[in-house]
């Protein structure tokens, strides 16, 4: 690394004796100030040899050799302004270290915990592994450091500051929302430096040093506006004179070069005040320079974030989790113990009543604006050392009645004193507080300066749940369902209903309260409510309508008939169960305040209602009824005490008997080679009562599943949101049957389209919604999106469990084609231990003269080969030939190599292939020509990348093969009907296709095609093959690159679409909707004759 050397070696050998510090390295420059071993002569360790090797030569340490080299600061990089640290910082502004190379991970360097150098004390979280060598700052790289400007970094530690070769400082990772609003703030409040301000507010984006220091040099810089920076495809920034921020910005506008480079925004300034467009849609801001952080929301795109209306005009719910994290992370790290599974809870719970506080503040909840963020600033030292006492006799204070207060022992505080009872719950039980470090209560007083009053519990709820789990913790601020979104599934469940009866009522004020007592009776249930999203939107909205009918009947004064508790959910996470009972208190009390005001709200709002209507348990173990059930008046919940009280408890009443229930939400999504054993387990106690294999279902299965077994008993209706997978594939026979067995049946769904979060690059999972009922006298409706974005709403006789309108076919795997097609086959599996395969670096080795490879040698494909152009060989070796390949000594060793692999088998069917293991365990080729059909393929691709191989040419069993077919099934493989067949049928495998002979080959209804149809089909297919001929040498991967297609591939495969889809039904279809729908359409007709399967009908003669 450069500067390495110029820097004072002070590693001294041995390790620390010292009890916090053993197995550390001692430095002859120790940080640790009450260190009294500095200097003193140890014995040096034993280095492994891997661990060495994994180090660049520069970092490698004299004294140890592989080892770190360690030092006080690493040279070249500027330290933050405000950074405390002894030595100066690894890295800097964005710069972040996200990826370090798998060798620097090795499990047995130790779990040492590292401090941060840049505002933490030099004290371990949990003590040093006793004789392990500890590897500094790499030892546990997912660990992240909770400072702003360190954002991804490892934690480090005051002494132990390891010199990471550049390759490792310069990777990172795509900046958050979170952490961009932070370095934002963190920009504004320096002092403004015109030059480096454009630099400056990119790297905020998460730009890489090496972008910048292009752009710096002018490489990158294609700006024609003097002095500006213009970086293609996202911004074009101008720092002016004052006063000329307003025809600065008009210059950018007019700028062929932000057309040119296809700039998203254009900005200008002049460190007093800031203006900005987004082009596309010409939406401006114009602001004070310091005031630029508000609007982070609106530059996001910049970091390919893409974000909605709410969170670009209020940033309030972003920065609020932003500080609530460090406060967590901050208090964490000074509290290790609180970190325990066993004390994980009371943290979660501590974090739940802050957010109250915080709120309660600044909606005059509490008596005076700012009373608990002040109260803990004027009471608390100002190292935090005292904060935990102030905190806890706040917590005290408003657990206790106001009456009894002055026989209370110890006595409050007269500064405690001045909080109101709230109790319900929140502050009942212990009033334990963690410890704060003085970074800590900064990190407090922060949070509570921000203005709480405008929060949306619907956003802010379902940001701050990653804040508690240290895995999402990473994708903080990203975890958001729009509004919009998550009314695709509210509005046609209930919502619609409850707005056409407001709307037929007009003003007649006995339909409006009929309608009024009806809303007063809903239950809504979430049975995986995570931060109670989907409950407070169903509030809010259900809170709009009545207040219409208030408006209408004159009688907007009266407060709601609605009861929070009839909003139930259930939630496995018991901080996110916390977060959305908080979320929905705070949404009431606001829509209190909105609909009848101020003075009224506050009226009502405390003490808050001890019963608990959030579920911290298992939902697919818990049995619903005990929760809701229509048919009685008391329903078994959890006493106040959300934590660790068991499920069986008090029972509550609901606030009125009978009604409706309506479940939704967004269940978790695990496909099942990804679920783990309990959950596994999990779907195993759903499923195995009605005798299905839960094997090869979704984990979202599970939720569908109890639901409509749960609505056979109290006529519930249900939608969930979900993976698309739960409509195709295999899942289909295994699930849809028996949910329309026990009595319901799809009554509305929503074809599938991307749900995306505030992820960074993020394309959005591919969802579908479906809607179940019992009431068949209800209409069925079927919607779907064009491809402008337009809602398309169908009324449907039935919904399949396809998501088309017809008739409940389940489509089954089939031994051969319904169609009469020729058959398609896996490829030859090896078997091998990989001694059949080479590469084409390993054919010299095996010294063969040209007639032995002609015989022995053979190009081998597989998806991957096939894709991605790689090359690939087997040895093909028949048992003519084995005489002579066993005369060859390299193939020889290979072949006795792959008979001792399979002797060596616990399967007896890889034993016998033992006796010819010079062999494939199949030996399928072709005379002629093969078609191949990878097994999996990218979502992205617009069609299935077919091809045709030469009759040398091996299909390996990753890929599937045609051999010696007609070439118009190449056309029908390459067609989008097949492609929409095979997505519906098959399923996917994460997002990339799966395909299956038996399922989406087997099962494609194809017309009788008459001697013209197959030859224009011929014609079409040879189109193709001319097309991607004419760009050789491009591999299937380039061709079909969605953005990168050529126009005359795209134009064959058109053609060929078109010719196809004409068999059909004579002309193209609108849409794939369309397609699917005749697709099973004619699939029903070919399956099933006067009633009877296809099995006991003589199939077409094959082609």
């Amino acid at each position: 690394m450069p500067g390495l050397n110029d820097q004072p070696d002070i590693l001294a050998s041995g390790r620390c004796p010292r009890s916090e510090r053993r197995g550390v390295p001692r430095l002859s420059q120790c940080a640790t100030a009450h260190c009294s071993t500095r200097g003193k002569p140890a014995q040096p360790p034993a280095l492994d040899t891997q661990v060495a090797s994994a180090l660049p030569r520069s970092s490698r340490c004299s004294t140890w050799a592989g080892f770190p080299r360690l030092r006080l600061g690493t040279p070249g990089l500027r330290p933050p302004t405000n950074c405390r640290s002894v030595g100066g910082p690894l890295a800097s502004g964005a710069a972040s270290v996200s990826r370090l190379p798998p060798a620097w991970k090795r499990p047995d360097w130790g779990r040492c915990v590292p401090r941060c150098g840049a505002c933490a004390e030099h004290r371990p979280a949990r003590r040093w592994p006793h004789g392990t060598l500890c590897s500094s700052a790499i030892a546990q790289p997912q660990r992240a450091c909770h400072a702003a400007w360190y954002g991804g970094i490892p934690q480090l530690s005051l002494a132990l500051r390891c010199a990471l070769p550049d390759n490792v400082t310069k990777t990172s990772n795509p900046m958050n929302a979170v952490e961009i609003e932070s370095a934002l703030s963190e920009l504004a409040l320096q002092t403004f430096d015109a030059a480096e301000f454009p630099f400056a507010f990119l790297a905020a984006f998460g730009n890489k040093e090496t972008t910048l220091k292009r752009l710096r040099t002018g490489n990158n810089n294609a700006s024609d506006v003097p002095g500006a920076v213009l970086q293609r495809n996202n911004i074009h920034i101008a720092v002016c004179e004052p006063g000329n921020v307003g025809d600065t910005l008009k210059a950018l506008h007019g700028s062929a070069a932000t057309t040119k480079a296809k700039a998203k925004f254009i900005l200008a300034t002049d460190g007093q005040t800031l203006e900005a467009e987004e082009m596309a849609s010409g939406e401006t801001i114009a602001c004070d320079y310091a005031d630029f952080p508000d609007h982070f929301g609106f530059f996001l795109a910049l970091a390919g974030i893409s974000t909605i209306k709410e969170i670009k005009d209020n940033p309030i719910d972003v920065r609020a989790t932003g500080r609530l994290n460090k406060l967590y992370v901050e208090l964490l790290r000074e509290n290790p113990d609180w970190a325990t599974e066993e004390r994980r809870h009371d943290m979660n719970h501590f974090m739940a009543r802050l957010v109250f506080c915080f709120f309660a503040e600044d909606t005059d909840i509490f008596n005076g604006e700012g009373l608990f963020t002040r109260t803990v600033e004027q009471m608390g030292e100002r190292d935090g050392s005292n904060t935990h006492q102030v905190l806890s006799e706040i917590f005290r204070a408003m657990n206790v009645k106001i009456e009894e207060r002055t026989d209370t022992r110890p006595r409050l505080p007269s500064w405690a004193d001045q909080f109101p009872y709230v109790n319900g719950g929140l502050f009942s039980g212990s009033t334990e507080v963690p410890r704060f470090t003085r970074m800590a209560r900064t990190y407090l007083l922060h949070a509570g300066n921000l203005n709480w009053k405008e929060i949306n519990p619907d956003i802010f709820g379902s940001m701050i749940q990653a804040v508690a789990d240290d895995e999402e913790r990473g994708a903080l601020g990203m975890h958001y369902t729009s509004v919009p979104n998550i009314l695709k599934v509210l509005n046609p469940l209930f919502l619609d209903d409850l707005r056409e009866q407001l709307e037929a009522a007009g003003d007649n004020k006995a339909k409006l309260l009929n309608l009024r007592k009806r809303m007063a009776r809903i239950r809504v249930f979430d049975p995986a409510c995570g931060s109670g999203n989907f409950l407070v939107i169903a509030y809010k909205q259900m809170r709009a309508i009545e207040a219409e009918i208030n408006r209408r009947r004159d009688e907007a004064h009266l407060g709601s008939d609605i009861p929070l508790t009839n909003f139930r959910g259930i939630e496995l996470r018991d901080f996110p169960a916390e977060i959305a009972r908080l979320a929905l208190i705070i949404a009431e009390f606001q829509c209190d305040v909105l609909y009848r005001g101020q003075q009224d709200a506050l009226a009502e709002v405390l003490p808050l209602n001890s019963q608990n209507w959030i579920i911290c348990d298992n939902a697919l173990r818990l049995d619903w009824l005990s929760l809701m059930d229509v048919h009685r008046t008391g329903v078994k919940l959890v006493t106040d005490d959300l934590f660790g009280a068991p499920v069986k408890q008090t029972e509550i009443n609901f606030d009125n008997e009978g009604g409706e229930i309506y479940i939704c939400g967004n269940p978790p999504y695990k496909g099942s080679q990804t679920q783990t054993k309990d959950q596994k387990a999990d779907l195993e106690s759903v499923f195995n009562p009605y005798g299905i294999s839960s094997k090869q279902i979704d984990y979202v299965g599970g939720w569908f599943m109890k639901a409509a077994a749960f609505s056979a008993v109290t006529k519930a209706e249900s939608a969930f949101v979900s993976t698309n997978s739960v409509c195709q594939g295999r899942i289909v026979p295994l699930l849809w049957p028996k949910i329309f067995e026990v009595g319901s049946f799809i009554r509305f769904a929503h074809t599938s389209f991307k749900w995306a979060n505030l992820a960074s690059k993020n394309a959005g999972v591919t969802v579908a919604i479906v809607g179940l009922s019992t009431e068949t006298s209800k209409k069925r409706r079927l919607y779907d999106s064009s491809a402008d974005g337009e809602l398309i709403v169908r009324e449907a006789a039935n919904i399949t469990p396809y998501l088309t309108i017809g008739e409940n076919i389940v489509v089954h795997g089939q031994r051969s084609s319904v169609s009469g097609l020729t058959e398609m086959s896996f490829g030859n599996m090896p078997v091998d231990g990989g001694n059949l395969l080479l590469s084409a670096e390993e054919i010299p080795l095996l010294s063969l003269s040209p007639p032995e490879s002609d015989q022995f040698l053979r190009r081998i494909y597989g998806s991957a080969e096939f894709i991605r152009g790689l090359v690939r060989y087997c040895l093909w070796i028949t048992d003519e030939a084995l005489p002579r390949a066993m005369g060859i000594r390299a193939i020889r060793e290979r072949i006795d190599s792959v008979k001792s692999m399979r002797e060596a088998s616990k399967d007896s069917g890889t034993r016998d292939m033992a006796k010819r293991a010079h062999q494939f365990r199949e030996m399928n080729h072709a005379t002629h020509h093969t078609l191949i059909l990878p097994g999996v393929s990218s979502e992205g691709r617009e069609y299935l990348p077919v091809g045709l191989l030469d009759n040398r040419s091996v299909v390996s069993n990753l890929a599937f093969a045609l051999y010696d077919a007609p070439l118009w099934n190449m056309a029908l493989i390459a067609s989008r009907l097949h492609l929409i067949w095979i997505g519906t049928v098959c399923g996917k495998m994460k997002t990339d296709f799966r395909y299956s002979n038996t399922l989406g080959w087997n099962t494609f209804p194809v017309p009788l095609l008459t001697e013209q149809n197959k030859a224009d089909l011929t014609t079409c297919a040879e189109n193709i093959l001319l097309a991607r001929e004419a760009h050789f040498p491009a591999t299937i991967a380039d061709l079909y690159d969605p953005e990168k297609m050529p126009d005359n591939l795209r134009h064959a495969h058109k053609r060929n679409d078109e010719v196809l889809e004409r068999i059909y039904i004579g002309r193209r279809f609108r849409n794939d909707t369309e397609r699917l729908e005749k697709l099973f359409d004619l699939y029903t007709k070919m399956t099933t004759v006067k009633g009877q399967p296809l099995a006991a009908v003589k199939k077409r003669k094959k082609a």
